[in-house]
């Protein structure tokens, strides 16, 4: 099957939002941001920059026609400052001019004199003093003190992993035109449809039905343009009150000092397990580094709440989580959405535990995973349950106890270099962990020429959601996939649609999409059977194009079928709509189903480390993945290929620096991402066999998020390796980057900072 999408990549001939040309008169917008993390507004002079060359307007908090307020969850977010300010980067004033050179002079014009005051850049310390968003959530199951009593082995630390740049491809960038009676069309790269149609009325003062928000495709997301609606709103404003075309396009280094991450975490755990390494109780605090604003952190953090228990059964747990509001720009989304801080914290105390055991670590996780019949911390009880499966499979595969063996007998006959490997299972649950969001709509036109065109809410980032939308149509239908089209994402033909994000966009929309075109089918088999005078319309099937009644070829072909459908006044339109079905979650007792099923695997990662330099070499990854019955093979094996190398940077490579003053020192040349030579030289990847999943669209399985768990293999092989040659310090902090690697192996005992 031809992926069209990518062939028109490949040719750079795909069109992104700055590749639409600009209309006539368009104008560009900078923004003036606060250069303080914390103050209060004294004065703001825009006079210059209102009088600078090219400039036609210059917009404050007072020129807002609507709502200030861009919040996504909690109304915390001014579009543009009031009296203060809560972070270096927030916006504090709007230039548009005739080009982008003028308006980024003219913002170089605006003066402030904003009085300092006292910021806040550590989580803990934050929430010493209050500063949280939402309230402190607890999830006690069982008897973990009790529990605890009778642990011959208790694994007890302090933990940190760091935030994440998304670094997409395409910079957050909007293009605002106005149309007549005060209508307004935004194509923007944006993940949340539903939320920043929401926004831009809001914003505008203007009723949703004058706004018009148009997706064709993300150069990238990530999670990084699913909630911060500021460079879409932004630009519509101006383009509103201007009545004239306004494009906001951010530069490289821009996007990295102003955008949201992936949450930093902090941890405090405590693992309790009995001598025959069964683990009877688990004591987890989580320190979400959530930013000045709420944004999406209170959604991201329960995420990670729910996912401390990884893929292991642990009857007695007590779980403790607060989102801490600091002084930085507030982080969001990114793909994982809080699962992989969530699972870091249970394998690091396992390998904790493992180590005061003298224990092959593979061998406490092994008898521990979940199996049918446990029941997770907040009340679900599992079934079909893949994660021995998938473990059973990557060992018939690689032979976990052989390559155990081989490390070792490495590592004692080398000293300046040696190797380390990690097992890392993943149970990742699918579904919104909001309820209202595990909702979809599609729209399925046949034209009377045979060709279709679906559209939904679903928002094309590079994850292939397109071409799964594209197979459940055309199988469905019985038609090749090529007489089908998926349409932009727009919210004129799809309104209130939910964010792509938490690895459900093929699963809802998919499943919308199934919907609708069962309508349409079960509707012309009925006239075809009218039509052919056969009877029953159970007769009848449509496959490859080819209209067959009792399993025989028919003269009707699929274009005839269509044209005589039309002409008989056959409806070949179809809306359907498709909700989650059986979701619940009761946040006072932290008990419910928040997920409709559970994605597992299992990955094994060898490393080579240089013991004098401290660097070190991903040598083999090996992957075997839960993905049910694949709507499309080659779609996800580029997934789990890209979440893996993704998870490895953010455990070993990706760092962000801040100031002492809150400012992101990391710029565009100093952020590094994994490339090709990273990436392992040996990178296997097997689909698990004999899967299927009631629970999603034709029984396949979520694949956007779940493989980047692997990419903590990398830390915990990397961090043995480490153990080998020395255990007198404490586990260093995530991204365990090569400078950290040789600061553990050279430095003194006292001077290593351990958790950061």
């Amino acid at each position: 099957m031809k992926n069209g999408d990518m062939n028109m990549h490949v040719r750079g001939t795909s069109r992104f939002v700055d590749d639409i040309p600009a209309p006539e008169g368009c104008l560009h917008a900078v923004l003036y941001m606060s250069p303080v993390a914390r103050g209060k507004i004294v004065s703001l002079d825009v006079s210059r920059a209102a009088g600078a060359k090219g400039v036609v307007a210059v917009y404050t908090h007072r020129d807002v026609p609507g709502l200030n307020q861009v919040g996504h969850v909690l109304k915390d977010q001014p579009l543009l400052a009031v009296d203060s300010v809560e972070y270096i980067g927030q916006p504090i004033a709007l230039v548009v001019a005739d080009t982008p050179r003028n308006a980024q002079r003219a913002v170089k014009l605006i003066s402030a004199d904003i009085e300092k005051l006292e910021a806040v850049f550590d989580p803990r310390e934050a929430a010493a003093k209050g500063l949280v968003h939402g309230a402190r959530r607890v999830l006690v199951n069982g008897e973990p003190e009790a529990a605890f009593a009778k642990c011959k082995y208790v694994a007890q630390g302090r933990l940190s992993s760091g935030p994440q740049e998304h670094f997409y491809f395409e910079t957050q960038r909007a293009l605002a035109v106005p149309g007549e009676h005060d209508t307004i069309k935004v194509h923007a790269s944006a993940q949340s449809p539903g939320a920043f149609h929401r926004h831009l009325a809001e914003v505008l003062g203007i009723p949703m039905h004058k706004v018009e928000l148009d997706i064709r495709r993300l150069g990238g997301g990530f999670g990084g343009k699913e909630s911060t609606a500021v460079w879409i709103v932004a630009p519509a404003m101006a383009a509103f009150l201007l009545k004239r075309p306004v494009k906001l396009v951010l530069d490289r280094n821009e996007d990295i000092a102003t955008t949201g991450k992936r949450h930093a975490y902090e941890y405090d755990y405590k693992l309790g397990l009995d001598a025959e390494g069964k683990i009877l109780a688990y004591q987890i605090d989580l320190f979400q580094h959530a930013g000045a604003c709420a944004d999406i952190s209170l959604a991201v953090l329960g995420r990670s709440f729910l996912h401390v228990s990884g893929s292991y059964n642990i009857p007695n747990i007590r779980i403790t989580a607060l989102s801490c509001r600091t002084n930085i720009p507030p982080n969001n989304a990114f793909r994982g959405f809080g699962v992989p801080q969530g699972t870091f914290s249970i394998e690091a105390a396992l390998n904790h535990a493992a180590e005061l055991m003298g224990a092959d670590v593979e061998a406490v996780k092994r008898r521990n995973l979940v199996r049918d019949g446990d029941t997770l911390p907040y009340g679900v009880k599992l079934d079909s349950v893949n994660a021995g499966r998938c473990w059973e499979a990557l060992d018939k595969k690689v032979d976990i106890a052989a390559r155990r063996a081989a490390v070792a007998e490495y590592n004692k006959t080398h000293t300046d270099t040696k190797r380390g490997l990690s097992v890392v299972p993943v149970c990742f649950g699918i579904s919104f962990a909001q309820m209202a969001l595990n909702q979809a709509s599609a729209l399925v036109n046949i034209y009377v020429d045979g060709s279709v065109s679906v559209s939904t809410g679903a928002v094309e980032m590079g994850q292939g959601v397109n071409t799964k939308i594209r197979v459940v149509a055309a199988r469905t239908l019985g038609i090749p996939v090529e007489k089908v089209r998926v349409e932009t994402t727009n919210t004129s033909r799809i309104p209130n649609a939910s964010p792509t994000s938490a690895s459900s966009g093929a699963d809802l929309n998919g499943m919308a999409t199934k919907f609708a075109c069962e309508k349409l089918a079960a509707r012309l088999r009925e006239f075809a059977a009218r039509h052919l005078a056969c009877g029953d319309p159970a007769s009848v099937t449509i496959r490859d194009g080819d209209v067959c009644v009792a399993e025989k070829r028919s003269d009707l072909g699929w274009e005839k079928l269509v044209a005589a459908a039309q002409w008989a006044r056959v409806d070949l339109s179809e809306h359907a709509f498709y909700a989650t079905p059986n979701l619940h979650y009761d946040l006072k007792t932290e008990r419910g189903r928040p997920f409709a099923y559970y994605s597992y695997a299992a990955s094994l990662t060898e490393v080579l480390l240089d013991c004098v330099r401290g660097t070190y070499t991903i040598e083999a990854v090996d992957v075997v993945q839960d993905v049910g019955e694949s709507l499309s093979p080659e779609v996800d094996l580029g997934q789990i290929h890209g979440a893996v190398v993704q998870g490895i940077g953010w455990a070993t490579l990706e760092q962000i620096r801040y100031g002492a003053d809150g400012k992101v020192l990391t710029g565009v040349n100093a952020y590094k991402v994994p490339d090709i030579k990273f990436v392992p030289e040996h990178f296997d990847v097997a689909l698990l066999k004999d899967s299927s999943n009631p629970f999603a669209v034709c029984n396949s399985k979520a694949i956007g998020e779940p493989p980047f768990i692997h990419g903590l293999g990398a830390y915990f092989a990397i961090l043995q390796a480490l153990r080998s040659v020395r255990r007198d310090k404490p586990a260093p902090s995530l991204p365990l980057t090569p400078e950290k690697a040789f600061m553990y192996l050279h430095e003194p005992v006292g001077k290593a900072g351990g958790a950061k």
